[in-house]
C-alpha cells in the first residue's frame, strides 16, 4: 500500500479527486440549466406582441403608443402585415377594427387574435368558437347604458322607441328585457326595405320618448343618418347613439369607452395570454364616458347636466337598479 507523504493513501487521494470532479460537473451542468431557465423566462417576459393596422395611421399609432405604455417595455410591439401574420406561430395578435380582425383570420387561423375596435355582435361568434384564442375588448356600448343615458338627460322618459331589420332585430333582445328594472319599457319597430325607413321611423318617434339606436349598420349609416336625425328633430324626438362619431353628425348624446381604456384592458388581456396560454372572454371596458352635443340640445331646448353628471347619474341607476330614478 503506497502512501503519500500527508500519510493517506494512493486510492483515497483518486477518491477525493474523482469526487471533486464529479462536483465541479454536477455544479457546471446546474448553472447551464439555471441559465436556460432563465434565458427561457427573460425570452417571455420579452415575447413579442403583433399589431395589424386599420389602415388608418394616425388611429394606428395612437393605439400602438397606448399599447406601448400600458404594456411596458418588457413586450415588443411589432406592427405586421397580412403576409407576416400568416408566418406567426402561437405569438398574440392584436387587430385595430374588423376589417382588421378579417384579414387577419383569413391570413392565420391559428394564431390567438385580440381584437380592438370591434363590436360584441361582430366578435363574438369567433370568440365562442375559439374561446381562449380569441377574444377581445368590445368597442360599441351596452345598450341598456345607452338607454339609462337618454334617461338621464329626460327624467320623465317611461318609453323608447327602437328600429331594426328583421336580421338585426335581436340586437335589442336583451335590453328590452332589461328595461323594466329601471322604469323603461321599449317598442321595436321593423324596417323591411329602404323605402320603409322614415315610414316607420316617424311611427316609433309617435311610440317613443326617444330613439336609442344600437350600431346596427343596416339602418344607421352614412346614408341614412341625416334623414333619420331631420325626421327626429322635426318631431321634437332626441336620438340616443350609437357612438361618439354620431354625436358629432348630429345625434345628441352617446356613451363611449375611452382609447386609454382599451388599451389598459388589453394590455391585462395579453399579460394573462402570457401567464395562461389563453385570453379572458371579451368583455365591455369597465369605465364610459358621455359625449353630448350641445347645439342638438340648444336647438330643441333641452337643458343638460354636464357629461360628468350624467355619466355619473347612470353609474348611480346601474348599481341601484333604478330605483333612484323611480322616487
Amino acid at each position: 500500500m503506497l502512501l503519500t507523504r500527508d500519510g493517506m493513501t494512493e486510492n483515497v487521494v483518486l477518491f477525493w479527486r474523482w469526487a471533486a470532479a464529479t462536483l465541479l460537473q454536477t455544479l457546471i451542468v446546474t448553472a447551464i440549466l439555471v441559465g436556460t431557465a432563465s434565458a427561457q423566462a427573460q425570452d417571455n417576459d420579452h415575447a413579442p406582441v403583433y399589431l395589424a393596422g386599420s389602415g388608418n395611421v394616425t388611429l394606428d399609432q395612437h393605439i400602438k403608443s397606448l399599447l406601448e405604455k400600458y404594456l411596458g417595455s418588457q413586450r415588443d410591439l411589432i406592427l405586421v402585415s397580412d403576409k407576416q401574420a400568416a408566418l406567426i406561430d402561437n405569438a398574440p395578435i392584436v387587430t385595430i377594427g374588423p376589417g382588421a380582425f378579417s384579414r387577419i383570420r383569413q391570413a392565420n387561423r391559428n394564431a390567438p387574435v385580440l381584437a380592438l375596435l370591434a363590436a360584441q355582435d361582430f366578435l363574438d361568434g369567433f370568440a365562442n368558437r375559439s374561446p381562449g384564442q380569441i377574444s377581445g375588448v368590445y368597442y360599441d356600448i351596452p345598450l341598456l347604458r345607452q338607454a339609462l343615458i337618454g334617461k338621464a338627460i329626460l327624467p320623465q322618459a317611461v318609453r323608447i322607441a327602437l328600429i331594426a331589420t328583421t336580421s338585426s332585430a335581436e340586437l335589442y333582445d336583451a335590453l328590452i328585457d332589461q328595461l323594466p328594472q329601471y322604469g323603461l319599457e321599449a317598442r321595436l319597430f321593423i324596417v323591411d326595405d329602404d323605402k320603409q325607413l322614415i315610414p316607420t321611423l316617424t311611427r316609433a318617434l309617435s311610440y317613443g320618448d326617444f330613439l336609442l339606436a344600437a350600431p346596427d349598420n343596416t339602418i344607421y349609416n352614412p346614408r341614412t343618418i341625416k334623414h333619420v336625425l331631420l325626421t327626429a328633430y322635426r318631431r321634437n324626438r332626441i336620438v340616443i347613439g350609437p357612438s361618439q362619431a354620431y354625436v358629432k353628425a348630429g345625434a345628441l348624446a352617446s356613451g363611449y369607452a375611452p382609447f386609454p381604456v382599451m388599451a389598459e384592458m388589453a394590455a391585462r388581456y395579453l399579460q394573462e395570454f402570457f401567464e395562461t396560454g389563453t385570453f379572458p372572454q371579451p368583455d365591455y371596458p369597465a369605465s364610459f364616458r358621455v359625449e353630448i352635443n350641445q347645439q342638438v340640445a340648444r336647438s330643441l331646448n333641452i337643458p343638460l347636466a354636464s357629461r360628468e353628471q350624467i355619466a355619473k347619474a347612470v353609474e348611480s341607476k346601474l348599481e341601484n337598479r333604478g330605483e333612484q330614478g323611480d322616487e
